[in-house]
């Protein structure tokens, strides 16, 4: 090889579609974009950013936060390692670019994902920035732009990169409250926790031409289906036939698209649309380091029994998934009383995997909602292991609007391994589905409580757990992803998920401790399943002491402190308060 070779294969690159070797300036004045096949190459933030804005008109919004490695995590790695390493890569403080700008003359701000820093993974530095956007967005009155590209919630910082979802979500609801365009580019790829959150639930959904999008990736759903996927399966053109986009576009003609949508909806709103009243910046800041005014603070050691050793996290993963364990329908009949099933999503399907209806707790009407898994294996198969299809999504949605409706607290029983990765649930909208019920839950004026009573994974348990109080049985697991899943993705193999299971920190005492679960309800001597009674006394009682305050809050202060509680996850107040040092 000559000494002019690096710099010669500088200016050549081979498409990854059709394998054509193309002259590297000319690939870049088609925007990346393949003159030969039409490939859509991926973009990095910057580059997007250059292309979508009119010149001049970029400002940057800051993006330097404190370095957070919450769960001190270590796979063959230190998390830490990891990020110095993405960061000299790219030149990129994170894996999102955000910034104020102008669209054809339009003023947006802006949220751009980079998939070239670890996998444009929704950690909590990334939540917190853009919330932080759409907050701007908010302060500015302006429409707010996503540009979409990640694998889905960041591993390395646990169920604090899951509640980022909720974060983003509550935030794109307050755009939505005052009036403001909200608008997501899908590109690719965009899956798991981005897909299933604000790529989907903002007002307009775009998709670049060549993009992938799905709450499950392809390889998962082969593995776990055994099943070969449809032809252009999870595209923009499949999303498309599939109703979940509002529409295909290539890049070429993006910023046109754009510019054209922002001129509409500005013409169509008044000059001056009533806003809610809202706090200073600095005023919301402050009462979200409050936490829920309505929260009853609680000692992590003197929680669960005080005989009971600290069990190994592995170990409660296995007690969490125990068959005998008690189940919703369980839990109906133990802790509730007259419950009256309420079936179907109204759209064509009954999901058996969720189940809800009305009930009584001490006397006072409820609705209740939870995920079922089974038994035996007969149950387990029937109720598909409670993993939620879209239809059981917008079943337990259908139910969360009709008790606000009538003015009843919504109680929901979260245990699921995640919500159904198969092929017909990527078809019917799985991401979208999980991203509105997170999306009306942040708004839902009504009390919402949340027990994780076995699993509790992923989006498929979120859907159900953004909740005013979030209550965890003591043997119960909460998690981002499966050990399993983990230790596949980050280590050799799927036997390190022991290892995973610690490095995780998805444990009630751990989660706890995070703040992402307020009390740890505690279990009989060895677990639920040995004393199914007394652990439904238990509970109840903790579902009591827990719902009764939440009774006396007005509707529009409710709503409020759920904000605030699912705010105070950003990066800067996750690095103070990990506390598992």
């Amino acid at each position: 090889m000559t000494a002019t070779a690096p710099r010669e294969e500088q200016l050549w690159s081979r498409c990854a579609g059709c394998a054509t070797l193309l002259y590297r300036k000319r690939l870049r004045r088609n925007l990346d974009v393949c003159p030969e096949c039409g490939e859509h190459a991926r973009l990095g933030a910057p580059e997007r950013l250059r292309q979508l804005v009119d010149p001049g008109s970029l400002r940057l919004l800051p993006d330097r936060l404190p370095g957070a490695d919450p769960l001190d995590f270590v796979d063959v790695l230190p998390y830490p390692h990891r990020l110095t390493g993405a960061r000299a890569s790219t030149g990129l403080a994170e894996g999102v670019v955000c910034a104020t700008a102008t669209i054809g003359g339009h003023p947006v701000a802006l949220a751009v994902m980079d998939f070239r820093f670890l996998g444009g993974s929704l950690g909590c530095a990334v939540g917190e920035l853009i919330t932080r956007a759409a907050e701007r967005a908010l302060d500015d009155r302006t429409p707010l732009v996503l540009i979409t590209a990640s694998g889905g919630a960041r591993m390395q910082e646990g169920a604090l990169s899951l509640m980022q979802m909720a974060t983003v979500s509550q935030a794109i609801a307050a755009l939505r409250e005052a009036g403001l365009l909200t608008v997501s580019v899908l590109t690719d790829p965009t899956y798991g926790g981005v897909a299933a959150s604000f790529a989907t639930n903002t007002d307009l959904v775009l998709a670049e031409s060549g993009a992938r999008m799905g709450f499950a990736g392809p390889r998962v759903i082969r593995q776990i289906t055994g099943r070969a996927l449809p032809e252009g399966f999870q595209t923009a053109d499949f999303l498309l036939r599939h109703g979940q986009v509002d529409m295909v576009v290539q890049r070429r003609s993006l910023r046109g698209r754009l510019t054209a949508l922002l001129a509409a909806t500005r013409a169509g709103r008044p000059a001056r649309p009533p806003v809610p009243h809202q706090e200073p910046a600095s005023h919301r800041e402050r009462l979200a380091d409050d936490g829920a005014v309505v929260t009853r603070p609680t000692d992590p050691a003197a929680e669960g029994d005080a005989g009971n050793a600290v069990r190994d996290a592995w170990d409660t993963v296995r007690t969490a998934r125990h068959p005998g364990r008690p189940t919703t329908l369980d839990y109906l009949d133990s802790v509730f009383d007259g419950f009256v099933e309420l079936h179907g999503d109204r759209l064509g399907a009954d999901c058996p995997a969720i189940v809800g209806g009305l009930a009584r707790l001490a006397g006072r009407h409820v609705m209740v909602i939870g995920h079922q898994k089974g038994h035996t294996t007969a149950e387990l198969v029937a109720r598909n292991f409670g993993m939620a299809s879209p239809a059981g999504h917008r079943k337990a949605l259908r139910l969360m609007r009709l008790a606000a409706r009538l003015g009843l607290p919504v109680v929901t029983l979260v245990d699921t391994p995640g919500a159904d990765p198969g092929v017909s649930a990527e078809e019917h909208g799985q991401a979208a589905a999980i991203a509105e019920n997170i999306l009306t839950l942040t708004v839902l004026p009504t009390p919402v409580l949340a027990v994780i009573t076995g699993e509790g994974g992923s989006g498929g348990a979120l859907a159900l757990a953004v909740a005013d109080r979030v209550l965890m049985l003591e043997n119960a697991v909460y998690s981002v992803i499966s050990p399993e899943g983990c230790a596949a993705i980050l280590w050799p193999d799927r036997s390190a998920a022991p290892q995973a299971a610690r490095a995780l920190r998805l444990t009630a005492p751990d989660l706890r401790r995070l703040g992402v679960v307020d009390e740890v309800v505690s279990e009989p001597s060895s677990a639920a399943h040995d004393d199914p009674a007394e652990t439904a006394h238990r509970l109840r009682a903790a579902l009591l002491a827990n719902l009764l305050p939440l009774l006396d809050v007005p509707p529009a202060m409710l709503v409020r402190l759920r904000r605030q509680r699912f705010r105070r996850f950003g990066a800067n107040r996750v690095g103070t308060r990990a506390g598992l040092r």
